[in-house]
């Protein structure tokens, strides 16, 4: 069943030893639209300063009781390296927090997740003794990743508004994502058409999506403004997609999953 972003904004989020803070946003990278990490507002407890949960500590996302589960104690979080989620986090800033915890790089392997499908789930996490001497090939490997210091984490909470063409013109707004809660990836961006044909949101995959401009924070997709009006509609109040729901979507457009509209996306991503 695939989750809303939107919705679990405000869910609590919940540590070995005590309640931590409210999800407030999500940073999502901008190659695989893969979420890597929630951003929690922390309240009071921690001097108001909000903290990164990253999926491989989460052990459960309950939207029932609208409920994030980190296998972490708040002692943990509140020793992990800062970073300052009002400024764009670089790999630079990623690669203390992933150390601090022992997690694996999702950077380096062929998986979403480096060498692995899944995020680790809270599964086997241990924080490394603090000055623990790392094998030669990571320290060289992280060397390198500092030395490039590029940006591509995005906030949803940014890219949530962005304006959407079609191959012949606009039609509407980015409001929401649905992402498969095991591997945290993106499937779909929720349009909306209100200007277009009002009352009604679409579906389209980020593997759709011909090119984005972050400075002018729009999206460009492949595909007509016909055939997105023809689409099956997507209604946020009915029971979550099922596969046969998306094998249809997916049909409609002459589309395999996973089926990417062009090889130039990756450069285009980089505009802004």
């Amino acid at each position: 069943m695939l989750n809303s972003l939107k919705r679990i904004d405000g869910y609590k989020v919940v540590a070995r030893d005590a309640e931590v803070g409210t999800v407030r946003e999500a940073y999502f990278d901008d190659a695989n639209w893969v979420i890597r990490h929630l951003v929690v507002a922390t309240g009071g407890w921690f001097s108001g300063r909000d903290v990164l949960i990253s999926p491989h500590s989460i052990s459960a996302l309950n939207p029932e009781y609208e409920r994030v589960d980190a296998a972490l104690t708040r002692k943990q979080i509140e020793e992990a390296p800062g970073i300052d989620t009002d400024q764009p986090v670089s790999r630079q800033h990623e690669i203390p927090y992933y150390d601090y915890y022992g997690y694996p790089y999702y950077w380096a392997g062929a998986g979403l997740w480096g060498a692995a499908a899944y995020p680790l789930a809270g599964a086997g996490l241990a924080v490394p003794p603090r000055g623990a001497a790392l094998p030669r090939e990571v320290a060289e490997r992280q060397a390198a990743e500092r030395e490039q210091g590029d940006l591509h984490l995005r906030s949803s909470a940014e890219v949530i508004g962005y304006g959407v063409e079609a191959s012949d013109g606009s039609i509407g707004h980015i409001e929401d994502f649905l992402f498969d809660p095991r591997s945290w990836a993106i499937r779909y961006a929720v349009v909306s058409t209100r200007n277009w044909l009002p009352g009604r949101h679409v579906l389209i995959a980020p593997d759709w999506i011909e090119s984005v401009s972050w400075s002018e924070r729009r999206a460009r997709v492949e595909l007509s403004r016909d055939a997105i009006k023809a689409s099956p509609p997507y209604d946020r109040d009915a029971p979550p997609l099922s596969d046969a729901d998306e094998a249809t979507l997916h049909r409609h457009y002459g589309r395999r999953r996973g089926e990417t509209l062009t090889p130039t996306l990756s450069r285009e991503r980089q505009k802004g």
